[in-house]
């Protein structure tokens, strides 16, 4: 399809047509849409609409993000932690960080901080952390948070500090508006294991690589997540079975 007869389709002058299929004018969500429905594909307008909206955001480096050290990552997701009312999380390599005692995020960051070669604000980032993890304990947030059985197998620290973060897992398990769940290494695999990711109520998905964040804001693409969490959790245990397997993780430390 021309500019221009994307033009005669949308109602615009030939100009605007122009602009926005040459990057010089921002598509509006009105415009989005009207151009979606030109080309018969109405139902990928909200999609685009969300990645047009959020399109400076869906990928962060860490290295830019963490440029002055780690601390402005921690206090930047406050605002979207407190608003958030429904939390999915899923991790196979660390402990989610609102779950994190203050010496295994200590060892983490501070291996993130020698690997990535950025300013060593550690114990400042540490405690950031820790302030933000109070929406596990106040306010009216619901998590529904899976580990991989990995998780709690991974020496992060010492083993003093691995046997309190698996300790604190336990006494996370009691709290009312928590549900967390181990994926056994044994249990048959209808889904592989994946990324590390959070959903924010149904709004946004943030995805966690090795050089960046990613924050996923197109409907499609958070049900897809959605469903996913919903595969794992199938394999997941929770309660005495669960805890059985924390506690066994916690024996192995010697």
């Amino acid at each position: 399809m021309t500019g221009r007869e994307l033009a005669i389709r949308c109602g615009w002058h030939p100009s605007k047509s122009s602009r926005i299929m040459n990057g010089k004018t921002p598509p509006s969500d009105a415009d989005i849409r009207s151009w979606c429905e030109a080309c018969g594909a109405a139902g990928q307008a909200d999609d685009l609409i969300a990645a047009n909206r959020t399109a400076d955001s869906m990928y962060v480096q860490w290295k830019k993000l963490q440029r002055n050290g780690m601390r402005r990552a921690q206090e930047e997701v406050v605002p979207l932690w407190e608003r958030t009312r429904q939390f999915r999380v899923y991790a196979s390599n660390v402990v989610p960080g609102m779950l994190q005692t203050p010496g295994y995020a200590t060892a983490l960051m501070a291996s993130i901080t020698e690997f990535q070669g950025t300013p060593d604000d550690v114990a400042e980032a540490v405690e950031a952390r820790m302030a933000r993890a109070h929406v596990i304990r106040e306010g009216n947030h619901r998590f529904a948070l899976l580990m991989e059985e990995t998780v709690l197998r991974y020496r992060i620290g010492d083993s003093e500090a691995m046997a309190a973060q698996l300790g604190y897992l336990l006494a996370v398990m009691a709290l009312p508006r928590v549900s967390l769940g181990i994926i056994p290494f044994t249990a048959p695999r209808r889904i592989w294991p994946l990324e590390a990711f959070y959903i924010f109520d149904d709004q946004h998905v943030a995805v966690e690589l090795l050089t960046a964040g990613v924050n996923v804001k197109t409907p499609s693409e958070i049900a897809e997540y959605g469903r996913a969490f919903e595969r794992l959790a199938e394999l997941a245990v929770h309660g005495s079975q669960a805890r059985a397997l924390i506690t066994s993780a916690i024996e192995a430390l010697g």
